[in-house]
């Protein structure tokens, strides 16, 4: 497969339900996941090596300060957002332990308290743009770790329009993340 989100079309629009099951029916390869992005079932791969060291070190300082019930992981489960049409497979995300309770394989999106995505050449318009627009109405805080820019952007406040609060640092700089996860970022590993 190559290294570029591929879209899989189909004739007649699909409903979100029908998109959800044929994503769950997928075999998708080694190092790939499906989202639904767009109304439109993408297959995308995982990030890239140079990128684990960062995003474990987001994990750890995550897990440390994260909600008392909640779990900061990078396990590859779909979250849906079905007022949006669409569920996405985050980089990283802090959520509610009991959003694994139920039966199926996508977890309820408004169970999560934190998404973190890592951009890549591939996905960075998705993250900047389509993600960030969908997460902004449900999920408290969203981060961008911007690998090409070498920044992280915290968005937070979200509200039916989007984000209202928006605070981008470099690595090397810490970046605080407000409630409900408290805590200050340490970048300089990044």
């Amino acid at each position: 497969m190559s290294e570029r989100a591929t879209p899989i079309e189909t004739l007649s629009p699909p409903t979100f339900e029908t998109l959800l099951r044929t994503v769950e029916e997928m075999n998708t390869p080694d190092g790939f996941k499906a989202e639904l992005i767009r109304g439109k079932i993408v297959v995308s791969p995982w990030s890239k090596l140079r990128y684990y060291r960062p995003m474990r070190a987001l994990r750890e300082q995550l897990q440390a300060h994260a909600p008392e019930g909640h779990v900061a992981d990078t396990a590859p489960f779909l979250f849906q957002f079905p007022a949006a049409n669409r569920a996405y497979g985050p980089d990283l995300y802090v959520t509610d332990e009991s959003a694994f309770d139920e039966e199926g394989r996508h977890a309820d999106g408004t169970a999560l308290s934190l998404v973190a995505e890592s951009t890549s050449l591939s996905t960075k318009d998705v993250d900047w743009q389509e993600k960030l627009d969908v997460y902004g109405g449900v999920v408290p805080i969203y981060l961008v770790v911007d690998m090409q820019e070498r920044e992280i952007t915290r968005f937070s406040d979200p509200s039916p329009h989007g984000y209202r609060s928006r605070t981008t640092v470099s690595f090397g700089e810490p970046l605080h993340v407000p409630h409900p996860i408290e805590c200050d970022i340490d970048t300089t590993g990044f």
